[in-house]
């Protein structure tokens, strides 16, 4: 199968993220993926994947693996920026501490990785994506999930989704958003799960897969940019 481009995947030890790394990995890409033990994970060995331990919130972590993507498969075509926590609690007992750490993966994560690949591509000159998980409570909060400090980061990349993909359309790059609602994934481990099926109109859990396919899908969808694209059983509909 002729290798597709080189996929950056951050987050990519378990749950969602793997099913994505291995989503393209099936496809034909070269992929990198990256998390803080990844080298740890059950992800199997190929010769076009590569893993890179590390925490994707300090600049020198991206810098490992843009430089990887480049030095072993040749280019950066699209990069999914998966990696994220979710801190669930009442407004009023987050910490700083709380904001500093959901700021640190999930936009400043973004930010490192995400500026090394996009001057990567505008040299390369054949376009590219950038795909950002964010989450279905962007845009329709729930108080049964209190998740405020979580929203301002998720919130953010569901901003400069827009922003970019407007930055960039002439150069074509790029950006567009997964918005999940509630996934099986070892986050929920502890979650019952008669409650979390009442937190989507459908009464249903995603699978993992099912964000990797909608990932996949946007980072082929060639005219498709600025697009949040919701796989959460109908939950962003609003009250139901």
């Amino acid at each position: 199968m002729a290798n597709k481009g080189t996929v950056i995947v951050t987050g990519g030890s378990q749950g969602i993220g793997a099913a994505i790394v291995e989503s393209f990995l099936d496809r034909g890409y070269s992929v990198v993926a990256t998390s803080r033990k990844i080298t740890e994970s059950s992800l199997a060995a190929s010769p076009k994947l590569a893993l890179i331990d590390g925490d994707i919130g300090l600049a020198s972590t991206a810098k490992k693996v843009a430089q990887t993507a480049i030095s072993r498969f040749g280019s950066i075509n699209h990069v999914v920026n998966n990696a994220g926590i979710f801190i669930s609690k009442p407004f009023v007992d987050y910490t700083a501490d709380d904001l500093r750490a959901l700021l640190s993966t999930n936009i400043e994560g973004f930010v490192h990785i995400t500026q090394l690949a996009v001057k990567q591509m505008l040299v390369q000159g054949t376009g590219g994506s950038v795909t950002n998980i964010t989450a279905s409570a962007v845009e329709n909060p729930n108080a049964a999930l209190p998740v405020s400090f979580a929203m301002i980061t998720k919130g953010g990349l569901d901003a400069v989704t827009r922003s970019l993909a407007s930055e960039y359309a002439k150069n074509h790059i790029r950006f567009n958003a997964v918005a999940p609602g509630i996934v099986d994934t070892p986050m929920h481990k502890d979650n019952p799960k008669d409650f979390l099926k009442t937190l989507s109109p459908m009464g249903t859990i995603s699978d993992a897969k099912d964000i990797a396919d909608a990932v996949l899908y946007l980072a082929e969808a060639v005219n498709v940019t600025g697009e949040v694209l919701h796989v959460d059983g109908g939950a962003h509909f609003g009250k139901w």
